[in-house]
């Protein structure tokens, strides 16, 4: 057995023992282990009374009296100067259109003096609000409904897109296009709320990545991670040159040549494109380049830097050369993306632990000289047991608690995000990790992104946890399924995430007729691919 055959990866495998659900708790070795965390300690909140209905559920509610009318007469406004909300004041008309078939005048300069009719979108830094706190400056909004006119009000322009999404979605419900009048007041319980796609071990169309950012801001999410290379599980016959492997970004700089997978790849322009609809949508792109395990597409194109001679997933962190083709990858493409994180992988290596140590803290201190906040798999526990001597200053994503739990991940000190496999992992038409599409009716009735197995749940809103994100990892290279494939499993719990990341138990409704709601809300304006039979 080779060194590297000791240390296949166990995240996408059953090894892990924590894949499944049952009956409200995991599995392990055929016992029913009850979830931590359930219903007396989450975060529970009522609907606002007499709320419309919107996904993810407002905050804030107060009735007012009568209804704003959507008309042909009317227009969405702005601030004088504000490039940015002019441009979504001009798509906010569009899938007005879209959407209920009014079509608005054009828009317009808001003159301080609203007319009937009008949509206003107002930029006030100064707004705040003392329970939604930061959330409420980075992403709230208060929006004002009368008879006469619509004022949606945020700090910042993330919370007026946020906005919209809602005002869309209750004249979409509503035959008589009308807006009940009163005032809401909204914000996110949780910084992140995001999905990870895992475009490595299998590609994904531009058209589809463009859908899903849409998809995604339509429910309230904020962050898409791409994970952009990986391999399959395990070789062919112990052969790594038949593996399936890619990288899918691809460079038009000659020193890069043959990186990118020849299945499938994005470049400059159309990550660019990917850049500039995610930003319109208040969505971060956030870009992972896993290794120095599940590396096989750096091993093929430069073997001197895998272990066993290259016939590897591995780099040979003994070697300096494998750690300097990491730190040029990243400084490549770095440029490329506007998130302030990047995520650089770093999990389920086999090596020695001083070199994987070595490999973690210099990628991390490199991309902040890069000017990006480093992000990496929870591995610590498995990897050495002991945090000491790692660099502290890298958000952990917790996918395991075998390998990184809360519990140990509070006492070394992280900030942290759930994206925890037992109740968050998708492997499409696997026998584990939820291999149709994650529990609807467990993540509704008792997850909370505070929530974890095993008695590490957290309390609700600890200041270290970021938020969550679920993940789809598509493990089984060979097996014939298609992107609409994967969304038709992803989309049976949008809504249901997006509710539990953004205000909890707000939703106030049974799960049967959350997710007929839901259901009717469809996908939002703009869709390519998704929105055709």
């Amino acid at each position: 057995m080779t060194e590297n055959e000791k240390f296949q990866p166990s995240r996408r495998t059953l090894t892990t023992g924590l894949a499944a659900l049952a009956a409200g708790g995991l599995t392990a070795g055929g016992l029913a282990v009850p979830l931590s965390g359930s219903a007396e300690a989450r975060s529970s909140r009522g609907r606002a009374e007499g709320a419309p209905f919107v996904v993810p559920a407002l905050q804030k509610w107060e009735a007012g009296n009568g209804e704003f009318r959507l008309t042909p007469a009317g227009r969405v406004v702005v601030s004088r100067g504000d490039a940015r909300l002019r441009k979504l004041a001009r798509s906010l008309t569009a899938e007005l259109e879209e959407l209920t078939g009014v079509r608005l005048r054009a828009p317009g300069t808001d003159n301080g003096r609203p007319d009937q009719g009008e949509i206003r979108l107002l930029l006030d830094p100064s707004d705040s609000h003392s329970e939604g706190g930061e959330r409420y400056r980075e992403e709230g909004s208060r929006t004002a409904v009368t008879a006469r006119h619509v004022t949606v009000t945020a700090p910042a322009y993330a919370g007026a897109f946020h906005a919209t999404r809602s005002l869309l979605q209750i004249l979409l419900r509503d035959e008589r296009r009308a807006l009940p009048a009163g005032t809401a007041v909204d914000w996110p319980d949780y910084a992140r709320r995001g999905f990870m796609l895992d475009v490595g071990r299998r590609f994904f169309t531009p058209e589809f990545l463009r859908d899903y950012i849409r998809a995604l801001s339509w429910f309230k999410f904020n962050d898409f991670q791409i994970h952009l290379n990986d391999n399959e599980i395990k070789p062919p016959g112990g052969d790594w040159s038949k593996a399936q492997s890619a990288f899918r970004l691809a460079s038009d700089d000659p020193a890069w040549s043959g990186l990118a997978a020849r299945d499938g790849s994005y470049d400059r322009a159309t990550w660019d494109g990917f850049e500039d609809l995610a930003e319109a949508h208040a969505v971060r792109l956030t870009p992972e380049f896993d290794a120095p395990a599940h590396s096989r597409a750096f091993v093929k194109y430069r073997p001197d830097i895998g272990l066993d001679g290259g016939n590897s997933d591995h780099l040979d962190l003994a070697k300096p050369a494998s750690t300097a083709f990491m730190r040029d990858l990243f400084t490549h493409f770095v440029p490329w993306f506007r998130s302030p994180v990047v995520h650089y992988g770093a999990d389920e290596y086999g090596g020695p632990v001083e070199q994987y140590r070595g490999y973690f803290n210099a990628l991390a201190a490199h991309l902040r000289d890069l000017g990006k906040q480093p992000a990496a798999w929870g591995s610590l526990s498995e990897l050495g047991g002991t945090a000491e001597g790692f660099d502290k200053d890298v958000r952990i994503y917790s996918w395991n608690n075998g390998w990184y739990g809360p519990d140990a991940i509070k006492r070394d000190g992280y900030e942290f995000v759930n994206i925890n496999d037992a109740t968050l992992y998708i492997v499409p038409y696997a026998d584990y990790y939820h291999g149709q599409g994650l529990d609807g009716r467990y993540l509704y009735e008792e997850w909370a992104p505070h929530v974890f197995p095993d008695g590490q749940s957290v309390e609700p809103f600890d200041p270290a946890l970021r938020g969550s994100l679920f993940a789809v990892w598509n493990d089984l290279v060979h097996h014939p399924y298609t992107e609409r494939d994967v969304h038709t499993m992803v989309n049976k719990t949008l809504g249901v995430l997006a509710q539990k990341m953004w205000s909890g138990d707000a939703a106030g409704l049974a799960y049967d007729a959350f997710q007929q709601r839901v259901d009717a809300l469809g996908l939002g304006p703009g869709l390519e691919l998704l929105g055709k039979g």
